[in-house]
């Protein structure tokens, strides 16, 4: 039988620090991705039925490149910390919890890395 109270037990058994971490960023990439998006859909209609020239003449625009770069950026993150969630909350095994989250984040950055590149490639002229 332990004397100790019950927030003397709890105390010790971790901190809710790095969630809360985790849960700012979640927020605050879901809040960038607000107007980001808005302004992604809209230049979307607008380009419509462009031909290839004028896609790459937009996305070689600096402002649309830093825009479009903003937006994989946020996309990715924001997906990969969600998923992150979901699998903490409902994989149960260590090891494939571990190698699912590795999982997410590995393709989370090569896919983030590949978009960013190639846009810096088109706004380049490479």
């Amino acid at each position: 039988m332990s004397l100790r109270s019950p927030l003397g037990r709890a105390r010790g058994l971790g901190s809710a620090k790095s969630g809360t971490d985790h849960w700012w960023a979640q927020r605050l990439t879901a809040l960038a991705l607000v107007p980001l998006i808005i302004w992604f859909v809209i230049s979307m209609i607008t380009i419509t039925g462009a031909d290839h020239e004028t896609a790459l003449a937009f996305i070689g625009s600096p402002i649309n490149a830093v825009l479009l770069t903003l937006l994989i950026v946020a996309v990715f993150h924001h997906g990969q910390l969600g998923l992150q969630v979901v699998i903490e909350d409902y994989v149960h095994t260590k090891w494939l919890e571990v190698a699912l989250i590795l999982a997410v984040k590995g393709a989370a950055i090569f896919f983030g890395v590949a978009s960013v590149y190639a846009v810096i490639a088109i706004a380049l002229g490479g």
